[in-house]
């Protein structure tokens, strides 16, 4: 049974999303008509509103500009994660409706660096393998599915809009957050970087935003609140 590999594509996302979003706030403000507000929503005029927004915390406009992402070679685990953010739209590849033979796994790091609990993993993998494809053969997948580890390998089609997106990298792109999910953060926030730069410049680990980390333990990067407020 091979080793999933993570693999993350932007498959779509609303055109001009920082002029988009730009236009939304400009509405809450401005007593001017569309045509006006579209001529006043240059890329140079969105970066500078976006900027004061997300400064100011004003995060609604950001919602009219949403991002799709097709994801593979994440486990059953870090889909449930990922579904815990529920401000998005996701369609998940069934293990109901597609069989799952010979089917692909994630390999934690520590895992795959100790010799000997790659080894007992594997064996595990393999055990999980065939115990399903031998309840394939009397049940249906339904319920042979039941015997699949969280290490199976999933797909998923995921909408966000770039507020939902905020929140979603603010706490998964912390150092403490769980490796692959933080992983996967990672890969979407490079690509909408690339995509919409205007709208994503003020963005981060919730940290940065803060100044102070809102956890209990904190890796380094800024002190605690309590220890901020002191400073």
């Amino acid at each position: 049974m091979p080793e999933a590999k993570l693999k993350v594509e932007l498959l779509a996302f609303t055109p001009k999303p920082g002029e988009t979003a730009a236009t939304a706030a400009h509405m809450c403000y401005a007593g001017i008509g569309i045509d006006r507000l579209k001529e006043k929503a240059s890329p140079e005029y969105a970066k500078k509103l976006l900027k004061r927004l997300t400064e100011e915390g004003h995060m609604s406009p950001l919602e009219h500009a949403s991002f799709t992402f097709a994801i593979e070679g994440i486990s059953r685990a870090c889909s449930h994660q990922l579904v815990r953010h529920r401000i998005a739209s996701y369609s998940q590849q069934s293990q109901r409706y597609v069989k799952e033979t010979g089917f692909n796994f994630v390999v934690p790091p520590k895992i795959k660096a100790d010799e000997n609990a790659l080894k007992r993993f594997n064996d595990s993998m393999q055990q999980s393998g065939k115990a399903y494809e031998a309840l394939l053969k009397t049940v249906p997948a339904e319920d042979a599915r039941f015997v699949l580890p969280n290490a199976c390998e999933t797909r998923i089609i995921v909408t966000m809009n770039t507020r939902a997106l905020y929140n979603f990298f603010e706490r998964r792109l912390c150092t403490r957050a769980q490796w692959e999910i933080r992983q996967l953060a990672e890969a979407m926030f490079r690509l909408c970087r690339e995509a919409a730069p205007s709208l994503f410049e003020n963005c981060g680990p919730i940290c940065d935003r803060l100044g102070y980390c809102p956890e209990r333990e904190t890796c380094g990067r800024r002190p605690l609140k309590a220890n901020a407020i002191k400073g």
